[in-house]
C-alpha cells in the first residue's frame, strides 16, 4: 500500500481526509475524492442536530444560508464542566453567542455533503454537542497547493506546522467522533470521514488507542434555525470571494471545468471591474492597458509571496489596484467583489453576518462562532479616496458661488512642469530642424550624422552635423489633448489669469466641472485642450474676443489666440497628429511658425493625470480641498 495513502487510514474500513474549510480548492479536491472513490458512508464533523437543517439548506444551493444554534450561557473557562464556576463569575456569562454552519459550495464539508447527496451516500454527523463551542484555528499551507499534491501529499507535508494545542472540549470531542467512527465500522464497509487539520492526529490517535469517552452531561436541546445570508454581508460568510463562489456555482450549472477558477476567478474578477470602471467613469477613466494589467499581476504575486501565499486575499488585490489603478478602481473592485450573482428570495428570513457577529432576524445581534473554522483572519484597514453620494453632490452644488473660482495649487504646478517639458521638446526639435551636415575633415562638431554617413557608406566618407545656436524662444505652448473636439463634451472656455510670475495665462475648453462635485467647493473638471502664455500677461478672453471669431472649432481658437498673443516667432502644439495645413495658415496669419510635438511622445498616464482638474470655490477651499482630492 502507498503510504501516503496509509497515512490517511485509520483502518480498512475507515479513511481520514483533512480538509482547510473555507477554500474552493480543498472542496474540489474533496468532489475528486469522493466520486473517484466508492464510499458508503460519510462522517461529517457536525452535530446530528445540524443535519436535517444542513442537508435542507444544501438543496437550496446556490442561495447561500446559514444554519445557527444558540449556545447556552456558562462559565467560559470551564464552558464543559458546568459545575465548577462560583457565583463570583457572573461577569463571565455570554448568553448572546451561537454557532452557526455556513452553507457555502466552496466550503470542503458543505461540497461533500451535497455530492453525498447527489450521489445516495448516506451521512452521519459525528461531532457531540457542548455547551460553549471552541474555535480552534490552525495555520496551514495555502491550499492552492493541493492541485498538484492531492490530499495525500498535501497532509503530509502539513505534519510539521500542525499545531499540538490541545483543549479539554477538543479530546472530548475527539474521543466521541472516534467512539462514533468505530460504532459506523460495524455496519459500514467504507467510510469517508472529514475533519480539520487539528484533529486529524488527535483522531487518529484515539481511535488506535481506543480511549473511552468522557461521561458528561448532554447539554439540554436547542433548536436549530436557518436563514439566508443578506448579498451585503456575505464576504464575512462565505471562505471565498462572493464573486468567486458564484463563479464556481455557474461552471456547477454550464458544467464547465472549475480545476483552476481560484486563479482565474481573479482575472474575471479585474476584467469586471474594468468595465464597471469604464462604464462609470467613460471618458474620465484611466487606460487600463494589457501592460498596466501585467504589472498590477506581477505586483500582487510579489505582494502573496511576501506573506508566504500562493494566491492573494481581498486585501492584497484592493492594495494593489489603488497602487496601479488609482483609488477609483479599487473601490469598483472592492464592490465587485461581493457581488453574488444569485439572489436569495424575498420572503425567506434574512441574516446579516459581521466579524464574528450577526444581526439574526428578529433583530438580535449575537456573537457568533463558526463550527467550520478556516484559517485565523487578520482585519487590516485601507484608506481610499471615495465619490460622494448624490445627494450630497447636489447640496454643495447649490450653495456655489459662481463668483469665486480659483484653481488648486498642486495641480498648478504639475501642469506648468509639464509646460516647460513640452517647451524644451519643442525647442530642442527647432534646433534640429536648422541643422546643417557636412563631411567630416577636421572636426566631429555636434557629432556623428549617423543617417547621412550610412547612406553615403559605399564612400566611405564620415558626415558629421553643426547645430546653430537656438535664436529666440517660446512662449507659447497649445495643448490639445481631443481633437477634434465635440463642443457638447467641453461646454466650459475660460481663461484664467495667473496669480504670480510663475505661473502662465491660462485659455482652456474643458468638460462641466459642475457636474462632478468631490467636496464642498470642490468641483472636478477634465481638460479638452489648453493655451499657456509664460511669462504671464494680461489679455482679453479669447472666448469672447471677436477678433477670433471668423474660426469655427475649438482647436482652431486656441491656435489663433496663441498665435496672436505670442511675441515669438513659434509656437509649441502639442497634439496627437501633426497640424494640416489649415492650422499652419492660421498661424501665419499672424506671422508665427508652429512646432508640432507628438502627444504619443508622453506616458498616457501621465496624460490622463493631467487632465483632471480642480476647480475650487475660494481661495479659502484650498486649506482643505487635500482632504477631498484623490492624489493617485
Amino acid at each position: 500500500m502507498d503510504p501516503s495513502i496509509s497515512l490517511l487510514k485509520l483502518s480498512e474500513r475507515i479513511q481520514l481526509l483533512p480538509v482547510i474549510h473555507g477554500s474552493g480548492d480543498y472542496a474540489v479536491e474533496v468532489r475528486r475524492i469522493l466520486l473517484s472513490g466508492k464510499f458508503d458512508c460519510l462522517a461529517v464533523p457536525l452535530p446530528e442536530p445540524f443535519q436535517e437543517p444542513v442537508e435542507t439548506a444544501v438543496h437550496q444551493l446556490p442561495v447561500i444560508s446559514v444554519v445557527w444554534q444558540n449556545e447556552q450561557a456558562t462559565f467560559e473557562a470551564t464552558q464543559w464542566q458546568p459545575d465548577s464556576f462560583t457565583d463570583d463569575d457572573d461577569d463571565d456569562f455570554d448568553d448572546e453567542s451561537a454557532t452557526y454552519v455556513p452553507i457555502d459550495p466552496c466550503q470542503p464539508v458543505i461540497a461533500a455533503i451535497r455530492i453525498a447527496m447527489q450521489e445516495h451516500i448516506p451521512r452521519a454527523f459525528i461531532d457531540p454537542e457542548v455547551t460553549q463551542f471552541e474555535v480552534i484555528h490552525t495555520s496551514l499551507p495555502d491550499p492552492y497547493a493541493v492541485k498538484r499534491l492531492h490530499a495525500e501529499a498535501f497532509t503530509s507535508a502539513a505534519i510539521p506546522v500542525l499545531s499540538t494545542a490541545q483543549t479539554p472540549q477538543l479530546l472530548y470531542r475527539i474521543r466521541h467522533m472516534a467512539e462514533r467512527l468505530r460504532e459506523l465500522e460495524r455496519t459500514q464497509t467504507s467510510i469517508l470521514c472529514l475533519c480539520s487539520f487539528s484533529e486529524w492526529m488527535l483522531i487518529k490517535a484515539a481511535y488506535d488507542n481506543q480511549e473511552a469517552v468522557d461521561s458528561l452531561e448532554s447539554p439540554p436541546p436547542t433548536p436549530v434555525q436557518t436563514a439566508t445570508v443578506t448579498e451585503k454581508s456575505l464576504i464575512f460568510a462565505l471562505g471565498e470571494l462572493p464573486s468567486i463562489t458564484s463563479l464556481y456555482e455557474e461552471a456547477r450549472f454550464e458544467l464547465d471545468n472549475d480545476e483552476n477558477l481560484s486563479v482565474d476567478g481573479i482575472k474575471q474578477l479585474l476584467l469586471r471591474s474594468r468595465d464597471v470602471y469604464v462604464e462609470e467613469f467613460k471618458k474620465r477613466a484611466r487606460p487600463i492597458t494589457p501592460k498596466l494589467l501585467g504589472v498590477y499581476f506581477r505586483y500582487i504575486r510579489n505582494l502573496s509571496l511576501i506573506e508566504r501565499r500562493l494566491t492573494p486575499d481581498l486585501y492584497t488585490l484592493i492594495i494593489a489596484a489603488q497602487q496601479v489603478f488609482g483609488d477609483q478602481f479599487a473601490i469598483i473592485l472592492a464592490e465587485v467583489a461581493r457581488e453574488y450573482r444569485f439572489s436569495p428570495p424575498n420572503d425567506a428570513p434574512h441574516i446579516s453576518m459581521g466579524i464574528d457577529q450577526a444581526r439574526l432576524p428578529d433583530g438580535d445581534v449575537v456573537t457568533m462562532k463558526t463550527r467550520l473554522p478556516g484559517h485565523p483572519i487578520s482585519w487590516r484597514s485601507c484608506n481610499l479616496q471615495s465619490r460622494p453620494q448624490k445627494q450630497q453632490q447636489k447640496e454643495w452644488l447649490t450653495s456655489w458661488n459662481h463668483y469665486a473660482h480659483c484653481s488648486w495649487p498642486p495641480e498648478d504646478n504639475a501642469i506648468e512642469n509639464f509646460r516647460s517639458h513640452v517647451k524644451d521638446q519643442a525647442m530642442s526639435m527647432l534646433g534640429n530642424d536648422l541643422a546643417k551636415t557636412e563631411k567630416f575633415t577636421t572636426s566631429l562638431k555636434d557629432g556623428l550624422d549617423i543617417r547621412e554617413t550610412l547612406r553615403n557608406w559605399h564612400t566611405g566618407d564620415l558626415y558629421v552635423k553643426e547645430v546653430p545656436p537656438t535664436r529666440g524662444g517660446l512662449d507659447c505652448v497649445v495643448m490639445l489633448f481631443d481633437s477634434p473636439a465635440d463642443p457638447r463634451d467641453y461646454p466650459q472656455r475660460i481663461t484664467w489669469h495667473a496669480e504670480h510670475n510663475d505661473e502662465s495665462t491660462l485659455s482652456f475648453f474643458a468638460s462641466n466641472y459642475l457636474a462632478e462635485m468631490v467636496g464642498p467647493g470642490i468641483a472636478l473638471g477634465r481638460y479638452g485642450g489648453a493655451m499657456f502664455l509664460f511669462p504671464p500677461r494680461p489679455i482679453r478672453d479669447i472666448w469672447h474676443d471677436s477678433r477670433f471669431d471668423f474660426v469655427d472649432t475649438l482647436e482652431e481658437r486656441l491656435i489663433v489666440a496663441g498665435a496672436h498673443h505670442s511675441r515669438e516667432k513659434h509656437i509649441a502644439l502639442l497634439s496627437e497628429k501633426p497640424p494640416g495645413i489649415a492650422w499652419k495658415k492660421l498661424a501665419q496669419r499672424s506671422g508665427k511658425k508652429i512646432i508640432h510635438v507628438p502627444l504619443n511622445k508622453f506616458s498616457q498616464q501621465t496624460i490622463q493625470q493631467l487632465r483632471m482638474f480642480h476647480v475650487l470655490n475660494g481661495q479659502h477651499v484650498r486649506a482643505y480641498a487635500s482632504e477631498f482630492i484623490r492624489k493617485s
